[in-house]
């Protein structure tokens, strides 16, 4: 009898396909650029000189592998389930995003690339991407919506002591789909000698399945973590979902096993268009930034406006992968509000002594209402941030309360 393959083996198919999402719906300019990057991503995926170094750069850099931290005094405070972070926000840079950054890097250089240029809406992804361009000599271009440069003002600038030019998106809401947008249009004006360095499990084939691959170490490395610590695996994991790259990750290393799997989408402020960025929750199926997935669209079928007051989340469609994880019911969706995400950024603030970014508050947010009703079960979170570049934010508009 031939064994099964693992599920990372074999999705997606050999076009980019998760079932019926994903694929590369580009424009002929993009096609012959994309095919360079799938070609030599598949031989580099294969190659102990790219996969020793990127190991390298993980340990000696990064400071991976990042630790699980048990929260017993937010367990306690709820007094439900036990609930465990994967400490992301203690990766090199204050989140996972350095995990891919550092790999597209490699994969510059390697195709004699001499810039980096990429989109952001938290800045996570920006900084990331200036420090792997600073680590290995490349130019560096951030877009980033005007809205959200105001918004993240410490993240710009870090992105701007790192050597990166940031590009403010002036058109639409001034957000993450407006950057997406500016930096679309700037890779085509010069595809031989920049890198468009998707920052998420999003955009055309084949960057959903390489970003998923080089964000599965969070996976891989929490399995390992989790049941040295507790002799088993956890009942459910959970991470905030925007385009989706921490959450893929960390999926990525339990998705053969037996345990629950929340993707936490941003409920925002209501459930009117404009009021959320739930797109599996709201959403239907259609195609924008060059892939089919499940997006939310406005009465005229183009992407709808949406709202979230994390940043990196705000975004109008979900990465094709985890619109096929959904359809096939190996994965749940779950809510938080922004009121409920400001909330878990205090309480575990002022329990565990952790800072969170506002998009992994989502995630612990919903850890903490899952608890409650799941007394029995381990939880582990996906904290994908630290909250450094939020709490000007914060403190502007949420007075810190009296710990309870």
């Amino acid at each position: 009898m031939t064994a099964k393959k693992p599920y990372l083996e074999t999705m997606p198919n050999e076009d980019g396909f998760f079932g019926k999402f994903g694929g590369a719906f580009i424009p002929p300019q993009l096609e012959e650029p994309f095919r360079e990057i799938r070609e030599a991503y598949d031989k580099l995926s294969k190659s102990f000189e790219f996969l020793h170094e990127l190991k390298k750069i993980r340990k000696h850099y990064q400071g991976r592998p990042t630790p699980i931290t048990y929260c017993k005094n937010l367990s306690d405070y709820i007094g439900g389930g036990q609930i465990y972070l994967k400490r992301e926000d203690l990766n090199h840079t204050g989140a996972h995003k350095l995990n891919h950054c550092m790999a597209e890097g490699l994969l510059a250089k390697y195709l004699g690339k001499k810039k980096l240029i990429a989109e952001t809406g938290a800045g996570q992804h920006g900084v990331a991407l200036a420090t792997a361009a600073a680590y290995f000599g490349l130019e560096c271009e951030i877009h980033m919506g005007e809205v959200d440069i105001k918004k993240e003002h410490p993240n710009v600038v870090k992105m701007k002591i790192l050597g990166a030019k940031v590009v403010p998106a002036t058109h639409g809401l001034k957000t993450l789909k407006e950057a997406v947008d500016s930096a679309f249009g700037a890779y085509l004006q010069d595809t031989q000698n920049q890198l468009f360095a998707i920052g998420s499990v999003v955009g055309p084939h084949p960057f959903p399945k390489m970003v998923r691959d080089f964000q599965s170490v969070v996976g891989l490395e929490a399995k390992e973590q989790f049941l040295e610590m507790t002799g088993k695996l956890p009942d459910m994991v959970t991470a905030c979902v925007g385009g989706g790259s921490n959450a893929m990750g960390i999926f990525s290393g339990f998705i053969d096993d037996a345990v629950k799997l929340y993707g936490v989408e941003p409920a925002g402020k209501g459930t009117n268009l404009g009021e959320h960025s739930a797109s599996l929750t709201y959403g239907s199926e259609g195609i924008m930034h060059g892939f089919n997935s499940i997006m939310l669209k406005d009465e005229n079928g183009e992407p709808a406006p949406v709202h979230s007051i994390g940043s990196g989340i705000d975004y109008p469609s979900i990465g094709p992968e985890h619109a096929y994880l959904h359809s096939i019911g190996r994965t749940n969706v779950g809510l938080c509000t922004d009121e409920e995400a400001v909330d878990a950024f205090y309480k575990l603030s002022q329990y565990e002594g952790i800072i969170p970014a506002l998009e992994s508050a989502h995630a612990v947010a919903f850890a903490m209402k899952y608890a409650a009703q799941n007394p029995k079960e381990s939880i582990l979170v996906n904290l994908s941030g630290r909250g450094d570049k939020d709490i000007d934010y914060v403190i502007e508009h949420y007075p810190i309360p009296l710990k309870v």
